[in-house]
């Protein structure tokens, strides 16, 4: 079977190399002219790290990867007020937790079907149509051609899913917050292995020192002034950024200079996307979605690319189990996968107010909880059960 994979990042090549295991024929094809590099840190555990330990991944995820020694909550000149040790992550998941830029996990999982699979890059879908027997796909600039499935992978913003499913007004939940990310060269200062961040009440910033010098800051704030895309205009995206941190404390002043030559920033609104079950969940005929394309559960639930993979996985396997029949693998896909990924979404409501309270009472509490932290025991009774994946990785051999 031929099978059209929109999005290069996480998920379409996660899903490229488990259908190329079981005999697929994967073609991914991803808008951006070359492999995306911006964004931001991401932690990654759970079910997903299994996903990656059978594609041999773990020991570069490691190698590209930090373990973070500290959280340091700090105010504005710079104290510190708050904070824990990480290794409570560690301990939760048996060690298996490790931050790394989303960049790097794209580029190994990339590498596992680099040259071995079709890869088009720099074109888009621009038109879906789904016949008895295949669907017919139009492109941006290639010429037209056939395949026997379509998987969206292309994230928050899919255009897989508004061709085949409608507006994406239709599924989005915008959670009221809009985050940006940026990476440069020879910041100081520097705190290596400590993430640094200074919170007022609706924003904050942080900071995290990386190798070969880079520092990557991350924003988040409340915003009504809500992005129509991820794909906005720099100008007007860094204008928004000295509006609302122009005034505030700590380092602001410095990052907003530094930001001043950056031509690399991640900017876009925070959302999950809800699909309805009544209406076919995530597939319709030979079309299905995936990753956050399918059920994005918002940045700051920091398991997006994890859940991608899960997901990649499952979808893969189903098809190869049932032998191409793609409505009884897509249902079990759905069935497997859905229950899991919604619970996920349901947790991450809770985190958003940890990165920009909306009160200086919801603040001071906040710093009171992230103190409570540096107890073991507290520790671990709060976060084990946040990091624990309730899904058991079927196995799957090819058919």
């Amino acid at each position: 079977m031929k099978i059209l994979i929109s999005g290069g990042g996480v998920a379409g090549p996660t899903l490229a190399y488990w259908l190329a295991r079981y005999g697929f024929q994967p073609t991914i094809i991803e808008k951006a002219p070359q492999l995306r590099t911006a964004g931001y840190i991401v932690d990654f555990w759970g079910a997903g790290m299994d996903v990656a330990g059978c594609m041999g991944l773990i020991p570069e995820i490691r190698r590209k990867g930090y373990v973070v020694q500290e959280v340091r909550v700090v105010n504005r000149s710079g104290k510190r007020v708050a904070g824990f040790s990480p290794e409570v992550f560690a301990r939760a998941t048996q060690g298996g937790f490790v931050s790394l830029p989303r960049g790097d996990l794209a580029a190994s999982i990339f590498s596992t079907v680099e040259g071995k699979i079709e890869a088009i890059f720099g074109d888009s879908i621009a038109r879906i149509q789904q016949e008895s027997g295949c669907v017919r796909v139009a492109f941006e600039r290639g010429p037209e051609r056939e395949f026997d499935l379509v998987v969206g992978a292309d994230g928050l913003h899919s255009k897989v899913r508004e061709l085949v499913f409608g507006a994406e007004s239709k599924f989005e939940k915008y959670l009221g917050y809009i985050v940006a990310a940026f990476t440069i060269d020879n910041y100081s200062p520097r705190d290596e292995l400590v993430y640094v961040m200074y919170t007022e009440v609706h924003q904050q910033v942080a900071r995290f020192s990386m190798r070969d010098g880079r520092t990557m800051f991350l924003f988040v704030f409340t915003g009504e002034d809500v992005p129509s895309t991820g794909d906005g205009d720099i100008v007007s995206q860094k204008a928004l950024l000295r509006k609302h941190f122009g005034n505030s404390g700590w380092e602001c002043p410095q990052i907003l200079e530094a930001l001043d030559a950056c031509r690399d920033l991640y900017f876009d609104r925070v959302s999950q996307i809800r699909m309805d079950p009544q209406q076919g969940l995530w597939t319709k005929g030979r079309v299905t979605l995936v990753g956050d394309a399918a059920s994005c559960v918002s940045l700051l639930a920091g398991q997006g690319s994890a859940l991608a993979m899960v997901a990649s996985y499952i979808l893969a396997g189903e098809l190869s189990q049932h032998g191409g029949d793609y409505q009884r693998a897509f249902a079990r896909y759905q069935e497997q996968f859905a229950p899991f990924v919604q619970a996920k979404q349901k947790a991450a409501l809770r985190l958003a107010g940890f990165f920009a309270p909306k009160s200086a009472m919801a603040l001071f509490f906040r710093d009171r909880v992230i103190n409570l932290l540096s107890i073991p025991w507290v520790a671990d009774f709060a976060v084990a059960r946040e990091l624990t994946d309730k899904i058991a990785l079927p196995e799957y051999a090819p058919h």
